[in-house]
């Protein structure tokens, strides 16, 4: 089922930064072990997803909708582009999944507040106009949790943040973890668990062409303590207080 929220504008920069982030992280074996590790952590956070009523905003291609309608949740799914409503639809036809869509600006949701038990914000933050605002919106329509994940401004993001500011090539956005707990804290939420993935960055485990070499690399670093404080990106799992 798909319907289309009234009066809400496309925005041109937010959907091609969510296509191009979603493009560059999830394509290609390593792009697989990456979007795989993300559905394992997304599934931890959540926990029973059977008949659980779950929002997906940002929703991009459709990956993650399709996944949770999979597992038996009621999925709304959101974004501001057409186009990318238009693959998620076919993703979830293609996998015989029910996933209602509606056009709609993760700035400024039509929906109720705490109208959805689980709330979950997949690479939107990095991009967005006001990612502030954006996570604000997440926490006041959610009853339960948000999940979100952002660039950590601790990690070798930083240096492709500034590298893409200087250059002019789009918005990539880093986060630190007080100004994303004091957002939070502002909607009354509060972190429960946190997931950082990857030390080294995307080109370089691109670099070395294999998961199992990239998988045993990150477990050495990990050992080391360095995942924890430099990780990227960073998954929150957040409840209300």
């Amino acid at each position: 089922m798909r319907s289309r929220a009234p009066g809400t504008a496309e925005s041109h920069d937010d959907s091609e930064a969510a296509r191009a982030f979603e493009e560059r992280r999830f394509s290609g074996p390593l792009g697989q072990m990456v979007a795989a590790e993300q559905m394992r952590v997304l599934a931890n956070m959540i926990g029973r997803i059977h008949e659980r009523n779950i929002l997906d905003v940002g929703t991009g291609t459709g990956r993650v909708a399709a996944m949770l309608a999979g597992g038996g949740a009621r999925v709304t799914a959101v974004d501001t582009s057409e186009r990318m409503l238009d693959a998620a639809l076919k993703r979830a036809r293609a996998q015989l999944v029910d996933v209602t869509f509606v056009r709609a600006d993760a700035h400024a949701l039509d929906f109720e507040s705490r109208s959805f038990d689980v709330v979950v914000c997949l690479g939107v933050l990095l991009g967005a106009r006001d990612w502030r605002q954006c996570l604000a919106e997440s926490c006041r329509i959610a009853d339960r949790l948000v999940i979100f994940d952002y660039p950590s401004a601790t990690s070798v993001a930083l240096i492709h943040s500034n590298m893409r500011r200087i250059f002019g090539s789009g918005p990539y956005r880093v986060l630190t973890r007080a100004a994303v707990e004091d957002t939070l804290s502002k909607s009354l939420f509060r972190v429960r668990s946190v997931h950082r993935q990857f030390v080294l960055p995307m080109w370089l485990h691109r670099a070395m062409g294999s998961r199992r070499t990239s998988s045993r690399v990150e477990e050495v670093i990990d050992r080391l303590g360095l995942r924890r404080r430099m990780g990227t990106p960073v998954t929150v799992c957040a409840e209300r207080m």
